[in-house]
């Protein structure tokens, strides 16, 4: 059984019938009070999946509505089409408030390792995860968000200088990502693996402060090998107010297990 604090426990979900679904925010999966946008959709795909009877998205994106807070949750999902090897689910996430609308479609990825018909990129390059930034426990010391308690991040140290008011001046973070106590990651993890890291305009030196997401988009190409996950994420535009954030996760095989595209809001100074 997972402990009370893993990922699988705080985004399990329980069928209600006539395609609805309970589910809890859990406590500490927060970032400065608000739910992390990954972990919310993560929940809201697990009931996409099981609605769609199909264990893996294979492109799921969300519309954020509102902002999550711990509490009871309801996923109302309806199957749009069920094919011979895909499921496509319309889903609405709610609280006392709609959180977030999505559409997503699940089949059945390989596991990772197959070779690559035609693969234009690499994994970053990165020191070894003891090499890195933002250690197990640092979140407390620091004073960082407790969703930092929740997973484990290592920064790239040219990446990290943000936290101590250095910012690289590039809109990029680069890093590994993996589940404490050794919880595998599957193709819901993933979900979490791609909204899970600081926002790269934080290395642009704007505000480091709440950088709200309007809409999240997660491709997801296999089932993550075992291990730690090679992430990186980078900005090339941030006009009108917005700001994109393409990102890549590579498993310990080498292999691209997941791609994402995030619109977000540009951060505010929050000094008044």
């Amino acid at each position: 059984m997972n402990p009370p604090d893993a990922f699988a426990t705080a985004t399990g979900v329980r069928p209600d019938g006539d395609g609805g679904w309970s589910a809890s925010v859990a406590e500490g999966w927060d970032i400065l009070g608000n739910a992390n946008g990954g972990y919310l959709l993560a929940i809201a795909a697990r009931a996409m999946a099981g609605a769609a009877g199909r264990p893996d998205p294979v492109t799921v994106t969300a519309h954020y509505l509102s902002p999550g807070r711990p509490g009871p949750v309801t996923a109302r999902t309806e199957v749009v089409k069920q094919g011979r090897r895909f499921a496509t689910v319309q889903a609405r996430l709610d609280a006392d408030r709609p959180l977030l609308a999505l559409v997503g479609t699940f089949g059945e990825l390989e596991p990772s390792g197959g070779a690559g018909l035609y693969v234009e990129g690499a994994p970053p390059e990165l020191p070894d995860p003891d090499d890195c930034e933002w250690h197990e426990g640092a979140s407390a010391a620091a004073g960082a968000p407790s969703f930092m308690d929740r997973v484990e991040l290592r920064l790239h140290p040219d990446d990290a200088g943000f936290r101590t008011g250095d910012p690289s001046g590039t809109p990029r973070v680069r890093g590994w990502f993996r589940l404490p106590g050794g919880e595998p990651v599957d193709t819901i993890g993933l979900l979490q693996a791609v909204d899970a890291f600081p926002p790269t305009v934080f290395n642009a030196r704007f505000p480091v402060a709440w950088t709200p997401t309007v809409e999240l988009t997660a491709h997801l190409r296999a089932r993550p090998a075992p291990g730690w996950l090679a992430c990186a994420f980078s900005t090339r535009f941030v006009t009108g107010g917005f700001l994109e954030a393409d990102g890549e996760v590579w498993d310990s095989t080498g292999t691209l297990v997941a791609q994402s595209r995030q619109l977000a809001l540009v951060p505010r100074d929050p000094t008044p």
